[in-house]
Parts: C-alpha cells; sequence; structure tokens
C-alpha cells in the first residue's frame, strides 16, 4: 500500500473550473471538452435510461456501454447530489475505455433523478438545503440498504448482453458514494474485483458499522484517494483504512492528493471560499489511476 502527496501533478494548482449555466452548457460537457475525452465523444457509446427492480423499489439509473461486445461491468455511486450530467458524463467517458458502466440514482426510494439540476449553486450552510439532503440520505443509507441496492445493481449488469460475466466487476464511488465502494466490495465479495473510492466521506469512523472493519469480507483491489481537506480533519484515518486491509491482505493503495479540497475530482461543485473545488490535473491523475487498477484487476 502506497502514501502518495499529489501523484503525478506535484504542487499542481486547481485551475479555475468552468461553472456555466447549465441551460446553455453544462459543467460536465465542458470538463468533457478540456479533459481530452473525445474519445468518450467519439466513440459508439450506447447511452440507456433503464428502471432496475431493488427489494425496495424501482431504481432509475443510466446505462452506457459500446455498441459492440461485452465488457467489464461497473457501478458507479455518485456523491450526495445524486445521478445527473457530470456522472452521466463520467459513464460515457468510462465507457468509451471498454466498460459497460450502471449510474443509479442513490435515491430512488425518495424521488427519480435529477434532483439537483446545477449543485454548483448548493449553499451547504443553508439550514434547508441541509435538511433536504437529510431527507434524501437517510432511507439510502438505511441499515442493509446499500447492500441490497449493490446487490440487484451487480446482478442486473450480469444479466446484460454488453457486459462480460466472465471479468470482474467494478466499482467506484464519490464523497458519499466512498462507503459504497467497500459496502459493495463486501456485499459481493466473489464478484466485485476493483473497488475505487473518490474523497470518500466516512470511509472510518467510531461506529461497529465502519466501512474500514469491512476489510475482511473484501476481495477486490482497492484504490482510495483522500483529499488533503479530509487528511487535516482526520488525520489518522489513512493509517486505520492502511492497517486494516493489510490485516485482512487486502491489496490496496490509500493516496493522500496533496493541496486538494473534499470533492475535487467532481467539475460541478460548488465554490468554496470564492475557490473551486474542482481540480483538473489531480482529477485526471485520479482518473488515470482509476483506468490502471480497472485494467489489471478486471481481468
Amino acid at each position: 500500500m502506497k502514501d502518495h502527496e499529489n501523484p503525478g501533478q506535484p504542487n499542481a494548482p486547481s485551475p479555475d473550473a468552468s461553472r456555466r449555466e447549465f441551460v446553455a452548457l453544462s459543467a460536465a460537457a465542458v470538463w468533457m471538452a478540456a479533459t481530452g475525452s473525445a474519445k468518450a465523444a467519439a466513440a459508439d457509446v450506447v447511452a440507456t435510461d433503464v428502471d432496475i427492480a431493488t427489494p425496495d423499489g424501482t431504481c432509475d439509473a443510466a446505462f452506457f456501454h459500446l455498441s459492440t461486445g461485452s465488457h467489464p461491468g461497473v457501478v458507479v455511486w455518485t456523491d450526495v447530489f445524486g445521478l445527473r450530467t457530470t456522472f452521466r458524463e463520467f459513464g460515457r467517458r468510462l465507457a468509451a475505455e471498454g466498460y459497460a458502466v450502471l449510474v443509479p440514482n442513490p435515491f430512488y426510494r425518495t424521488s427519480k433523478a435529477p434532483l439537483f439540476d446545477d449543485p454548483s449553486k448548493f449553499d451547504f450552510g443553508n439550514p434547508d438545503n441541509r435538511a433536504k439532503l437529510q431527507a434524501l440520505t437517510a432511507p439510502a443509507m438505511a441499515p442493509g440498504a446499500v447492500e441490497k441496492d449493490a446487490t440487484a445493481y451487480v446482478n442486473w449488469l450480469d444479466s446484460q448482453r454488453s457486459v462480460n460475466k466472465h471479468k470482474k466487476i467494478g466499482t467506484q464511488g464519490y464523497c458519499m458514494g466512498g462507503p459504497l465502494v467497500l459496502r459493495t466490495a463486501a456485499a459481493m465479495p466473489q464478484r466485485v474485483g476493483a473497488g475505487a473510492s473518490f474523497h470518500g466521506g466516512g470511509l472510518v469512523t467510531d461506529m461497529p458499522d465502519s466501512p474500514h472493519l469491512l476489510a475482511p469480507k473484501i476481495k477486490a483491489q482497492l484504490y482510495i484517494a483522500i483529499a488533503a481537506s479530509d487528511d487535516e480533519k482526520q488525520p489518522e484515518a489513512k493509517d486505520k483504512l492502511k492497517a486494516a486491509f493489510s490485516a485482512a491482505k487486502v491489496k490496496a493503495d490509500v493516496v493522500v492528493f496533496g493541496g486538494t479540497q473534499h470533492g475535487w475530482c467532481v467539475p460541478d461543485m460548488p465554490m468554496q471560499m470564492g475557490k473551486p473545488i474542482y481540480d483538473k490535473a489531480n482529477a485526471e491523475a485520479a482518473w488515470s489511476n482509476l483506468l490502471v487498477l480497472y485494467k489489471s484487476a478486471l481481468a
């Protein structure tokens, strides 16, 4: 296991993310053009809105895959703002790399997506906004909910002709979705071969159901990318993660990206203290590491 500072982009400044109105040009579209992801735009990627039956209802989701062949499946867990344009572009970009990508609406128990058209305007200081998030996350994070959902999503992927069932499944998550990666890997250890958490929140807690305590159930190879701001608030978390994975003999890289803020991989994050959270250079470094993980672990 490794602990790096700003891997691939030492001391790289956080670039100013484009903050345009979604009605004219989405932040995700700007990101696609600016990050050299023309491959995703040019590739023959099929995008479909799908409904998936779960024990708790019907989940609306987006599914992306190449028009020919079968490929390793991937489940993408969104951040707290849910399924929206930015995460659809994540799915499309990853599909262009040769994966069949499912991006579920984590809040399907409460409402269909999108719940937030433009997260860049979200004010965390507003009590009403925080209450709205709590109303969404409580049902989605209820005991056993993630495990039920993860099993339904993986089983759905395995029923698709575009998914190669002889390859392992990958899963990645952002912010709120980070710990869901560990829960997914623990829920289906024989099927999930790789998991990546990007600025995941709550990977290590003092509760008996803390995600890091699931390490003995996990067989997947892991990549844990931690924001510097999160590391400053909880510096012991990376050490507890590494210790848990080492004791369970789980192959994992635990990486601190120096100079980054919580949420740095997602283009449409709100501004923080007048500065963008999104950090293009480090987001691209993290994406490159994700592709390395999937190519090696989803064989």
